[in-house]
């Protein structure tokens, strides 16, 4: 027998107890009841045998810490009076205030615990139930700002459910998104980890049902209407509470909180229906946040893509933003562009501007403003190619009209001559006007042709036939023809004995060979020796073409292969010409799946050098 029996046992004692208007119980160290009075028989329904020894049902499960942690408290002495609640037999729950205290010994040491239980009257319930909401409310203000606080969309979404869990005492909890016609778990919280990602259809469910009610919050008990999703993993199950939460107005999915161990009452679904509506801004912001950076990431990928220079302004005209094209473009890099002003000057806005860079480089710059922040969009990108086709069209026409106007003023000089003096010349003078005429008939055919030859090169519409043919043959008429052109050259041929065929076009050969000689006289002024050599080199055959004449400047090498250029040293008024010449060989070496370089001599002059495929036999 216990000290608290013994205790219990006193007449005096024991006729308190009994007579007593408020139920009283007392529990040993094990929580095991020792002391049921008659009013506790009435307040609780239980009979003193069906309790004594033995832990008293009454304890909610959800109240369970709360009631340890009163005993705890009170366990170094002191009393603690508290508003809560606690079963009937009849499973219904009352509201009850109740003082406890610790029972000792003569010793001090410890006993049990004596709990003395009054009805709580309507007024003090009211408190207790207005603090307990007091107490809710600050919790969910506390999770609501939390998850307005957090962008990330899956963290958002647990936290939502965790927070479920914690404000409605559910055993588990979980979050459907809505995807068409199906629903897809995607955060859980006291349910099986592979349960997440787990879908169902939308209209039979429990989610379809509260669409259609138009409702915001639904109720559900029976294990017969668990079946649309796999809940019944939760042993025990027997109420379901959903809440919709909106996003921009539109369904977006719903907040699961699960009950097996106690019943749902009002406040839990308040709560529901609150946290659902809370989560569906809390999830519309980390839709949006997401949306942001999604589109934020696409123009980053394409601004950063973009061949073209581009920089955004502050309102004060310093670079916020440089992309990689602009450092390609200007040559200054990010990290010195950004927070200074742009290295070129800027057009109104809406307006554009080319701008030559120290480089040599031409930009074109355009402007737009974004009105709602002052800050300006600047797109540049090179224009230099076009600038320099654009100033070698003009040099074209000034130098064709040139090239055209002396051998046409020649013509029409003799033959003005011949018709109205023909009786009053000689022969010999006539003759000599005749061959006049032809030989500057011939030059103005080399220049039509040349044209016609640089404006099909151009198009991309050369035509080559590829066949084997006899280079030594080409080679050794070519140079015998310009041999007798210039009393001042020596022009030297050099063929190697074992010299193969090639594959290539007969005519297109020998209209670079043609070009090539007629350069090397035409920039050898001073005459000299044009040596020409043809060797095989590997599974090609190279030509190459020198002379002791004035050579190429440095950087002129690839230059005097365009259109309409001519190298420094080329000075049109000193050596004529309209720069097609050799834009027209490259592009007829590459038809013939050949190649053409140039080089300078150290001892003077230049070399050129074609290489052609040798012939399969």
């Amino acid at each position: 027998m216990t000290d608290v029996q013994q205790h219990a046992r006193d007449p005096i004692v024991r006729a308190v107890i009994e007579c007593a208007a408020d139920a009283i119980v007392a529990v040993d160290d094990r929580f095991a009841v020792t002391v049921w009075n008659p009013a506790a028989e009435r307040m609780f329904g239980f009979a003193a045998a069906e309790v004594l020894g033995r832990v008293a049902p009454i304890v909610p499960d959800e109240l369970q810490a709360e009631h340890n942690a009163v005993r705890e408290r009170i366990r170094e002495g002191g009393q603690i009076s508290k508003v809560t609640r606690r079963f009937h037999k009849d499973g219904r729950l009352i509201d009850v205030r109740i003082d406890t205290s610790a029972l000792r010994g003569a010793s001090g040491a410890l006993l049990g615990w004596v709990s003395v239980f009054h009805p709580v009257k309507e007024d003090e319930v009211a408190q207790h139930h207005m603090a307990e909401r007091a107490r809710l409310v600050r919790r969910l203000n506390d999770v609501v700002a939390d998850l307005n606080a957090e962008l990330d969309l899956p963290t958002v979404l647990d936290r939502i459910t965790g927070s479920l869990i914690e404000l409605t005492g559910a055993d588990a909890g979980g979050f459907v998104r809505i995807e068409g016609d199906r629903l897809h778990l995607v955060s859980t919280h006291g349910l099986p980890d592979h349960m997440r990602g787990a879908t169902a259809e939308l209209r039979p469910s429990l989610v379809g049902e509260l669409l259609r009610s138009g409702k915001t919050v639904i109720l559900a008990t029976g294990e017969r209407r668990f079946g649309d999703l796999i809940w019944s993993e939760l042993p025990g199950l027997h109420s379901i509470a959903i809440g919709m939460s909106y996003v921009q107005a539109s369904p977006y999915g719903a907040l699961y909180a699960l009950f097996s161990g106690r019943k749902v009452s009002h406040i839990e679904l308040e709560l529901l229906e609150l946290l659902a509506g809370h989560a569906g801004v809390a999830v519309s912001n980390a839709v949006s946040y997401s949306e942001v950076v999604r589109q934020r990431a696409h123009e980053r990928a394409v601004i950063d893509a973009s061949a073209d220079g581009i920089a955004v302004l502050d309102c004060s005209g310093l670079v916020q933003r440089w992309n990689p094209a602009a450092y390609v473009l200007t040559g200054v890099p990010s990290a010195t562009a950004i927070g200074a002003k742009p290295p070129f000057p800027l057009p109104e806005p809406g307006a554009s501007l080319d701008h030559r860079l120290e480089s040599g480089r031409w930009l074109s710059v355009l402007c737009a403003e974004i009105e709602e922040t002052d800050e300006l969009v600047i797109d540049f990108r090179d224009i230099t190619e076009s600038k320099e086709l654009e100033e070698a069209k003009d040099l074209f026409l000034a130098t064709t009209s040139h090239e055209l106007r002396t051998p046409i003023t020649v013509v029409q000089g003799f033959a003005s001559t011949l018709v109205n003096r023909w009786d009053k010349l000689s022969d010999a003078d006539r003759r000599s006007a005749v061959a006049t005429i032809a030989e500057r008939a011939r030059s103005l055919g080399r220049l039509v042709e040349n044209l016609l030859l640089g404006a099909r090169a151009g198009a991309g519409e050369l035509t080559v036939t590829i066949e084997p043919f006899d280079l030594a043959g080409l080679l050794d008429g070519a140079v015998t023809a310009f041999r007798s052109l210039s009393e001042r050259h020596t022009i030297e041929l050099t063929i190697a004995a074992d010299l193969p065929r090639v594959d290539g076009d007969v005519l297109a050969t020998d209209i670079i060979i043609g070009q090539l000689l007629e350069n090397a006289v035409k920039y050898s002024p001073d005459g000299g020796t044009v040596a020409v050599r043809a060797f095989p080199s590997g599974d090609s055959v190279v030509v190459t073409v020198s002379d002791e004449g004035v050579g190429i400047a440095p950087g002129d090498h690839e230059r005097i292969f365009e259109r309409f250029v001519q190298g420094e040293a080329g000075d049109r008024r000193r050596f004529g010409g309209i720069g097609l010449g050799l834009y027209i060989v490259k592009r007829l070496a590459a038809a013939q799946y050949g190649d053409i370089s140039a080089r300078s001599r150290q001892a003077g002059g230049t070399s050129m050098r074609l290489v052609l495929r040798q012939a399969d036999y």
